[in-house]
């Protein structure tokens, strides 16, 4: 249960920011749903390979570095949905990178998903 909400959340995260028209397009909430899968599995076999590797530059730029990789997993995302869900150009990869995470944090935070629970 706690899987399909995350999945509907980072869906209405992503059409939240499809509407802020900052250069990432998903025609309807239909895509949204499907692109919210792809960018997941994107993120959790491609980002976490990158993550690992560029983990000495992550330090070095104190953290900064992951949003260049989750912008770049973004792109990766749309091409595998091209056209139906698009990233036009890195400005608009990571600006909607940047927003995508924000929105879908304040969007997990309302709805009460909580990753980790400690049951002390």
């Amino acid at each position: 249960m706690k899987l399909l909400v995350r999945w509907i959340v980072n869906a209405v995260s992503l059409w939240i920011v499809t509407l802020l028209k900052i250069g990432v397009t998903v025609p309807n909430f239909k895509w949204a749903l499907v692109a919210a899968l792809v960018i997941g599995l994107v993120n959790a076999t491609v980002g976490i390979v990158l993550k690992v590797l560029t983990f000495p530059l992550t330090i070095l730029t104190l953290g900064i570095f992951l949003i260049i990789i989750n912008a770049a997993m973004l792109k990766l995302a749309a091409w595998f949905l091209y056209p139906e869900f698009r990233v036009d150009g890195w400005k608009g990869a990571i600006l909607g990178a940047i927003l995508l995470s924000i929105v879908s944090t304040i969007l997990h935070w309302l709805v009460g998903d909580k990753r980790t629970r400690r049951d002390h």
